[in-house]
């Protein structure tokens, strides 16, 4: 059997790079923690003392400004330093090779690297390369996974409907090319989701959709009907040049979420979407802003449950955050789940 590089020698989370491969414990400890962070969020003074003394790099080989800046965020808030390299035109444009480039940052110390290719695997490959001391964080690779995304969509759904045991959950839109849509899959299925449901045009599916575990349809009158979460997906304009999709007007003529559409799932469903929205080609305006919209929640639960996982994750390298000290000398403590906002 492959050992799963995510867990380290002790069984705790080192690298968090997939969903797919995780324990439901590993979920809801990361769930619960992110709880605990929030409360740091309301705070006059959004600061916790985890993280002080660690570095962390954010590493994107690909333009990410919402998902840069709240791992930026979440690092800042944990009290650790941050060093954002855009490798989009930076040294591996130049000839040096990601190894090298690995190294180098290596070299300078840091603690975890934030990562975001558009090669799927591209995580994987550096968790594999890295010094043990290294935490890395997947932070989208190619069409495979999306995980820190996967669970501030989690952490959304707790916190609008309580558990997922009950829950009826569709999904609209471009599943064939979302690593969103396959990490929020896999976290509803290990989480006891009733029923996830997909829908989109036959050309967005991928081939073997139904071994996702997931039920497949193609109108989304039918797929709406009692429907407790409504999952939009982002329609990329590269998507619309080839035959996948005739074109923008006409996915929201058929697929589309309208407010008449909304009205086929139960009154208190809620609203999603990973952003940035394409107002008119995957949700109508009134949707995206109306009150059973949780767009905006789903970006401020993000610095949460990114928080949660670098916490989570630095504690199981080399240097766990519980041997840090603080200013009066008090050792912090070593788990940080049981009060991560001390100090």
């Amino acid at each position: 059997m492959q050992k799963n590089i995510q867990y380290n020698a002790e069984g705790e989370l080192q690298h968090f790079l997939t969903i797919d491969d995780l324990h439901r414990e590993t979920l809801e400890q990361i769930l619960d923690t992110a709880e605990n962070f929030a409360g740091v969020n309301d705070k006059a003074i959004k600061k916790a003392p985890l993280l002080r003394g660690k570095t962390v790099a954010n590493i994107f080989f690909e333009n990410s400004t919402r998902t840069r800046t709240t791992f930026e965020l979440a690092a800042k808030r944990l009290s650790a330093d941050v060093l954002n390299v855009n490798l989009v035109t930076s040294s591996t444009k130049k000839g040096e090779s990601l190894l090298d480039t690995l190294r180098n940052l290596e070299a300078m110390q840091c603690d975890m690297f934030i990562v975001r290719h558009g090669d799927s695997g591209a995580a994987h490959f550096i968790a594999n390369h890295v010094s043990e001391h290294i935490s890395v964080v997947n932070g989208g690779d190619g069409q495979h996974s999306h995980p820190t995304q996967g669970m501030l969509d989690m952490f959304t759904i707790r916190r609008a409907k309580g558990s997922f045991e009950n829950l009826c959950v569709v999904i609209i839109g471009d599943i064939l090319h979302s690593r969103v849509a396959r990490s929020d899959i896999a976290a509803l299925r290990i989480l006891g989701t009733r029923e996830i449901r997909v829908v989109a045009p036959r050309t967005l599916l991928p081939a073997d959709v139904e071994a996702m575990g997931v039920s497949v349809y193609h109108n989304i009158e039918q797929a709406l009907q009692d429907a407790d979460v409504i999952m939009g997906l982002r329609l990329q304009n590269e998507r619309m040049q080839g035959a996948t999709v005739p074109s923008a007007d006409e996915f929201f003529l058929t697929y589309g979420l309208t407010q008449e559409r909304l009205q086929l799932a139960k009154p208190d469903a809620i609203v999603m979407h990973p952003g940035p929205t394409n107002r008119g080609v995957e949700i109508d305006g009134l949707v995206a802003d109306g009150p059973q919209s949780f767009i905006l929640q789903q970006v401020t639960f993000g610095i949460a449950v990114r928080m949660a996982v670098m916490a989570i994750t630095m504690s199981a390298n080399q240097n766990p955050i519980g041997s840090n000290v603080d200013e009066s000398g008090t050792s912090q403590a070593n788990s940080v789940t049981s009060n991560p906002i001390s100090g």
